[in-house]
């Protein structure tokens, strides 16, 4: 990480490396709100974007954030990087869950690089709806070859949680990065998550740090809005909602004011440089509103102090009067309280594709029978899961991608992970849901990994604690170190 001697003007924004190849601005330029700017389709000028962008890149801030769904934040850029302009890309490709592969996967990173006018991205990052579809490893291994190849610099994820994330790195998969939401009101990032960067060392790139333009000065005081029209405020009020409400956000937001007071910076930089001083923090996305106040002259302000003992002491005061936001970094995309733009995202979700394929038994009417395609599935006479009446019984489980591949090996605490996902696809399949387990039978090789497939059991089941037992046997086969089956009673819907 760069330093600026004690007293001399920062006139750039601090730069750290992610990896031996790729360094970055801590302060990253994120181009979410290009999408907002153009959502009644008002496009915005390639050229006068990149005339904004390059009037960034030239106050010291050229490391860009962008996605393939920010409107035509990729072609702006794209346009400022002919211009010869020097800047880091950051951008994320989120496909629609289904087959991930070599030709799918190829064809959505060329998208990337030929909408950037590229030849490689330094850093391409992924991100996935639903792990119970279970391609996201396979779009993963596929980016590694192609970074590999040379058309991706770098590989990182986006709203990935701490169990997935680790997945990910046990089965081999080469990430530097994770981008999550981080802020003085949304700390989930500063708990498992940052232990897995630790161990691994990867690094988070922090979104949302600013709430929307929520933790600045503008809001202090000011009376709880009765109407929100864009996006970016839409979804962080339901952050603070979800946070504890109005009062509580104002509680934040004056702690936050009175250490700006002191440094005699702003309430943002206070928001900002809390998230950055968090040690698996590499950078923040500050958002940009293309031909608006580009505010990098505040934004040079992160670099010129630091909090103290007794600034976090005053911020810690207000966080105790917060309340945790549910689950871990991501849920808010995957499971209710939804916490986005457009809020209830079920119906999204209930059109994602099966990984699985649902049959009625033959003879039997009524009941129902999952398989996954595994060519075991006909060499032994089972299936993954079956249903009757209200119940339903899955099979020993292990952690295998594809026909036969071993996932994590050796890793046991990632395959229960892995295994869970392919239990709650199962079910998902049947009609039924994780929520449902009365009952899960846990096999183990080996009796040291007791704690760490608990504790990944325990992560998705630690609410709903159905019958447990778990064995230790001889030897699984293979790579796989753990096996799980369940029982599911499906209850009718109140």
């Amino acid at each position: 990480m760069s330093q600026q001697p004690k007293g001399t003007p920062v006139t750039q924004p601090d730069s750290i490396a992610l990896s031996k190849d790729l360094t970055i601005r801590r302060a990253l330029v994120g181009l979410w709100q290009v999408a907002d700017i153009e959502k009644d389709g008002d496009i915005i000028d390639p050229e006068l974007g990149a005339d904004h962008l390059q009037a960034y890149a030239e106050a010291g801030f050229d490391t860009f954030d962008m996605a393939d769904h920010y409107g035509t934040a990729e072609i702006i850029t794209g346009a400022l990087l002919k211009r010869g302009v020097d800047a880091k890309v950051c951008t994320k490709w989120c496909p629609v869950p289904g087959p991930m592969t070599a030709d799918v996967v190829r064809a959505g990173v060329k998208d990337r690089l030929d909408r950037l006018g590229v030849e490689r991205v330094d850093l391409l990052q992924f991100h996935w709806w639903s792990f119970e579809h279970p391609a996201w490893l396979d779009a993963l291994h596929e980016m590694a070859k192609l970074r590999e190849e040379g058309l991706i610099g770098e590989i990182g994820l986006t709203n990935f949680d701490a169990a997935h994330l680790h997945l990910a790195l046990a089965d081999g998969i080469p990430i530097v990065s994770n981008q999550v939401p981080f802020s003085l009101l949304d700390r989930r990032a500063a708990g498992p998550l940052s232990a897995v960067c630790a161990k691994w060392g990867v690094k988070l790139l922090g979104y949302g740090t600013l709430q929307g333009g929520f933790l600045s000065e503008k809001w202090l005081g000011q009376p709880e809005p009765a109407e929100i029209t864009d996006w970016s405020k839409m979804k962080y009020k339901r952050f603070i909602d979800t946070a504890g409400g109005w009062d509580v956000y104002q509680t934040v937001l004056q702690a936050a004011a009175d250490v700006a007071a002191k440094h005699g910076v702003s309430v943002s930089n206070v928001a900002t440089r809390w998230v950055l001083e968090n040690d698996a923090v590499a950078g923040v996305i500050i958002g940009a509103r293309l031909g608006e106040a580009r505010h990098t002259a505040d934004n040079l302000k992160l670099f010129r102090f630091s909090l103290d003992a007794e600034d976090h002491a005053r911020l810690n005061a207000a966080f105790d009067m917060t309340k945790p936001l549910p689950g871990d970094c991501g849920d808010e995309y995957r499971k209710p309280p939804f916490l986005t733009a457009s809020g209830d995202l079920s119906h999204h979700l209930d059109t994602m594709p099966l990984a699985v394929t649902v049959e009625d038994v033959p003879g039997r009417p009524g009941e129902q029978r999952v398989l996954s395609g595994s060519e075991w599935e006909d060499i032994a006479g089972y299936c993954r899961a079956h249903r009757i009446g209200d119940r339903i019984l899955v099979s020993g489980t292990t952690a295998t991608a594809g026909l036969n591949r071993a996932v994590a090996p050796q890793d046991a605490g990632a395959q229960t992970t892995f295994i869970l996902d392919k239990i709650g696809a199962a079910l998902t399949a049947l009609g039924g849901t994780l929520e449902d387990v009365v009952r899960t039978r846990v096999y183990l090789s080996d009796a040291d990994d007791v704690l760490a497939v608990s504790r990944a059991h325990g992560r998705v089941f630690g609410a709903i604690k159905p019958a447990n037992t778990l064995f230790q046997i001889g030897q699984l086969i293979g790579d796989y170190t753990v096996e799980i089956e369940a029982e599911a009673i499906v209850r009718p819907q109140i």
